[in-house]
């Protein structure tokens, strides 16, 4: 038995190659692929060479990259987060054969797991089996950016994704993948939201699910939530804005439509510099906050609370209630996993457009 597995062998370069499956040893199980999602900035970064792990060192200890060998240098064999599979074989009490479980191993068609290494979540019978690629980790990665917002007022004394949204004015960044999906949390848990990108597509498809959007070639979004959003004299803008965008402008964007003393939730991944974000200007004057939300770090004091379970179970909770929305709108294309250079190198060099692609096994 082989498994085919996604290869990026160099800056631009990606194929799909063949190895031996590794054997069913006692305590672990194999998973057969159903679906594997790609992220469009994470994955990508490694097919343009942008990835900082693929030109210096992390440092656990100090926090830092650093000159020397690189964490993950070419070949990557290891890509992607949002994989659904089936158990085929189980030698652990863990999971049963037969079990759906979202499981992030990268894109492949099968893969051995170990329960005491290997994150997995049991997909509930009722979720669509190609939503459970949102399920362990892209899912979390947005319900995390809530819970940042609700530590940014209530500390380690948050209970539930709602503290930070709930009857807040809340603008969204960006209407990818990330952005809309944090963008239906915010509404799931009452938030008044309003989404901001340039891309007519990606705003049809907001628009699609519900949300409220803004073009922001149109008119500047700062001054349009501004004068919209008034909380007393001298505050008006957003409570919180979700910044989903790796762009420092967009970044920028964001922290001008904050009311004062406001805060940006950061869940981007910037690949280059931070020239048009303007310190000196709304951030110092208005004396805003910038928080990091990655799913690597839950907020300060809330880590036995608020593991990866209960935000994967967040997420679950999102697609009950929007699932068919996600379905028809978010994920663009399912395309055959030996698709997969065609697919990742025109999405990186931009000759392909997808806001969810899916490899299909």
């Amino acid at each position: 038995m082989n498994d085919r597995v996604v290869v990026v062998t160099g800056p631009g370069r990606v194929e799909v190659r063949t190895e031996p499956a590794a054997p069913v040893t006692e305590g672990t199980f194999r998973v057969e692929t159903l679906y594997s999602g790609v992220s469009a900035g994470t994955e990508l970064s490694y097919v343009k060479g942008t990835n900082p792990y693929v030109s210096s060192k992390w440092d656990t200890d100090l926090g830092l990259f650093r000159p020397g060998t690189p964490d993950s240098p070419y070949p990557v064999n290891r890509l992607g987060y949002m994989e659904v599979g089936r158990v085929v074989e189980s030698r652990t009490p863990a999971v049963a054969e037969g079990t759906v479980v979202a499981i992030p191993y990268g894109h492949r068609t099968g893969y051995l797991a170990d329960p005491l290494a290997d994150r997995f979540v049991p997909l509930p019978e009722d979720i669509d089996p190609v939503l459970g690629i949102y399920l362990a980790h892209m899912g979390p990665i947005c319900a995390n950016g809530l819970l940042h917002a609700g530590a940014d007022l209530y500390g380690a004394q948050v209970r539930g994704l709602a503290d930070g949204v709930a009857g807040r004015r809340v603008v969204v960044t960006g209407a990818g993948v990330v952005g809309l999906l944090t963008a239906l949390f915010a509404r799931l848990h009452g938030a008044t939201v309003l989404v901001v990108d340039p891309t007519p597509a990606r705003r049809r498809v907001a628009e699609a699910m519900g949300l409220e959007t803004l073009d922001p070639d149109a008119h500047d979004p700062a001054e349009v939530v501004k004068l919209r959003w008034r909380h007393g004299p001298g505050d008006r803008g957003a409570d919180v804005v979700f910044q989903c965008r790796g762009q420092a402008s967009v970044l920028q964007l964001a922290l001008r439509s904050l009311r004062p003393q406001g805060t940006v939730v950061d869940l981007a991944f910037y690949q280059g510099g931070a020239d048009d974000v303007r310190l000196g200007e709304e951030f110092h004057h208005n004396g805003l906050s910038l928080r990091c939300a990655q799913i690597g770090r839950v907020p300060r004091g809330l880590a036995h609370a608020w593991d990866r379970e209960r935000l994967s179970a967040e997420t679950g909770v999102l697609l009950r209630r929007y699932g068919d929305e996600i379905r028809k709108h978010l994920i663009s294309a399912v395309v055959p996993f030996d698709e997969a250079p065609e697919l990742l190198t025109g999405l990186a060099d931009r000759s392909r457009h997808e806001l969810q692609a899916v490899l299909a096994c």
